[in-house]
């Protein structure tokens, strides 16, 4: 098969602009794909956001002390359960989101397939 030529990509004014771009054309018009590497982000953490949760006051106070016998701060306690009850929910849905799975899961899913 004759290798394609590639196009060059053009010079862009912005990110709106280059957004733009990429959402209408074809990148394997512009890009060779079979010489890309895989990009890996070890040290990068998945975004988060504030939010105000009310909890009744004897829920609030069994967290933290759950918390403080793990010697845990009680909101990554509560993040921790919250992912675990979540990703029950999906998998008994038949369902899988990787962002639920914990960093360390993550970091070995990652290694294993490194290994591999």
């Amino acid at each position: 098969m004759p290798k394609k030529r590639l196009k060059p990509i053009p010079r862009f004014r912005n990110e709106a602009a280059e957004r733009e771009f990429w959402a209408t054309h074809d990148t394997t018009d512009y890009i060779d794909w079979s010489k890309a590497n895989r990009a890996v982000f070890p040290n990068l953490r998945p975004s988060t956001e504030s939010i105000s949760l009310r909890l009744p006051v004897p829920l609030l106070a069994d967290l933290k002390a759950l918390a403080n016998e793990r010697d845990v701060p009680y909101q990554s306690l509560l993040k921790v359960y919250l992912a675990k009850q979540v990703r029950q929910e999906h998998a008994g849905a038949g369902q899988h989101n990787k962002r639920l799975q914990g960093t360390k899961a993550r970091r070995r899913t990652t290694a294993r397939k490194s290994a591999e």
